[in-house]
């Protein structure tokens, strides 16, 4: 409905309510721009209801109910700035049931990791410099000791992320050459990540031997030559093939790269540096197994199973690692020193730490006590119905976690959520009014309800819509 002639009448300059005495506590804490382009964006929304509304104080369905007063204006104003200035990305409460939610910044950082962020956030840091000589440092050195000490490496680096560090491994052992590749590994990942297209923008040529099912240690051989640069193994974390299959072990695939020549490189995905069969959880091959099996390099994420923050990680032999930390293509892929405070303070966990799964948010989360989960849930479902009413149906369940970011999607782990529904509101509606709470809590739509998996959840309280108040 277009608003009254009146009602558009009524409605003041901008220059107007920027004389207002309201506008003056804006003014002191905002650029006058700022402002400015604020008040525009609401007179333009209740101007023009019909073509929706782009600021989020003045909805277009209520904006023939506005009363346009300056105080009124003013107030949908500074609500308008208030949306404009939240800072992105913003936190959210995890209630999916995924662990590591790629779309939701997978791994929760360990509070070591979020201090030590701090420290070198607000001061100046040793990230480049030799304190002991006064010289000039590396900046990957103390990330680099300790994924040596850890995997048992020779030599180690960082960049940041994994696809960053498949690509300056191929690029520096194989650029103009050949890399042989199992058509069963050539995989794609979240973000349209291709072993086929890092492969094309290393420089290197792919070779694919074997079948999508099947590949065998002849189909490698077979296929090397003058031309070929490396063998890739890719580890298939994030799909499965079952049935009749063959793969070639990383010890073979070593064995023949030795007798020919050839460089052996895994990309092994998610990158578990502890046996997680430990801690109840399905087995994921280790990086110090895949180190202790010959490969030159092994590649892996920093912000999966290791639970830390974003990176590629590389180990491997000296020789390999000093081609890749040589290469030009390495500074372009560095991290800052954020990332390598918060992955340095997660490492030192790893080696310190007497409880890792009660320093390890990652690893906590997931093997959380099924009790604990399901006291979570009881206790959030009892709140959720004070805060919505007995016209909602509110109950506690049986669920399915999942690890998530590509890491064995075929184990479900058990867990209990909140599940909510109203015969009048669909779950999408439900939904959406949890993610308009601040913070936003992002659950799951599932068999027609909206479903709050209590696995990552430590208060219950978390799981109670917040919603801020809007201009009266």
């Amino acid at each position: 409905m277009a608003p009254s002639l009146h009602r558009l009448r009524s409605l003041p300059s901008v220059d107007r309510l920027l004389a207002h005495p309201s506008a003056g506590e804006l003014l002191e804490k905002f650029r006058h721009e700022l402002v400015v382009d604020a008040i525009r964006n609401v007179l333009g929304d209740l101007r023009r209801p019909e073509h929706g509304s782009s600021s989020k104080s003045a909805p277009a369905d209520h904006a023939t109910d506005i009363d346009p007063t300056p105080e009124r204006l003013i107030a949908m104003v500074s609500a308008d700035l208030r949306h404009i200035l939240t800072p992105t990305p913003r936190r959210v409460i995890n209630a999916t049931g995924i662990a590591l939610h790629t779309n939701l910044g997978r791994a929760e950082l360990p509070l070591e990791a979020v201090e030590a962020i701090q420290r070198v956030a607000a001061s100046a840091c040793s990230l480049e410099f030799d304190v002991g000589t006064g010289g000039r440092g590396s900046r990957d050195q103390g990330a680099a000791a300790h994924l040596t000490a850890l995997t048992g490496a020779e030599a180690a680096t960082v960049v940041n992320n994994n696809a960053a560090a498949v690509l300056l491994a191929l690029n520096s052992l194989a650029q103009g050459r050949e890399v042989i590749v199992s058509r069963g590994e050539l995989v794609e990942i979240g973000g349209s990540f291709r072993i086929p297209d890092i492969l094309a923008k290393s420089g290197a040529r792919l070779r694919e031997v074997g079948t999508t099912n099947r590949t065998h240690l002849r189909d490698y051989a077979d296929a090397v030559d003058s031309e070929t640069g490396l063998l890739l193994k890719v580890h298939p974390s994030n799909y499965s093939i079952a049935g009749f299959t063959a793969e070639v072990s990383l010890e073979d695939l070593v064995g023949l790269g030795r007798e020919r020549g050839v460089a052996v490189v895994e990309d092994l995905g998610s990158g578990a540096l502890v046996d997680l069969a430990a801690f109840g959880l399905p087995r994921e091959p280790m990086v110090a197994e895949r180190v202790g099996a010959g490969a030159d390099a092994v590649t892996f994420s920093g912000d999966k199973l290791l639970g830390g923050p974003q990176a590629g990680l590389i180990v491997g032999r000296a020789d390999a690692l000093a081609k890749m930390t040589s290469n030009p293509l390495k500074r372009a892929l560095r991290c800052d020193k954020l990332t390598l405070a918060a992955l340095d303070a997660t490492l030192c966990l790893y080696r310190a730490a007497p409880d890792l799964k009660r320093a390890l948010p990652t690893l906590r989360y997931l093997s959380r006590d099924l009790d604990e989960i399901a006291r979570v849930a009881r206790d959030a479902a009892e709140s959720i119905r004070a805060a919505l009413g007995t016209e909602f149906d509110i109950r506690v369940e049986k669920a399915h976690s999942q690890i998530g970011s590509g890491a064995q999607p075929t184990a479900n782990i058990e867990s209990r959520a909140v599940v909510i529904s109203q015969q009048r509101t669909s779950p999408l509606e439900i939904a959406a009014l949890f993610r308009a709470a601040d913070p936003p809590i992002i659950g799951r739509v599932h068999d027609d309800r909206f479903w709050l998996d209590t696995r990552c959840i430590d208060d219950p309280d978390d799981l109670v819509p917040q919603h801020p108040a809007r201009p009266s």
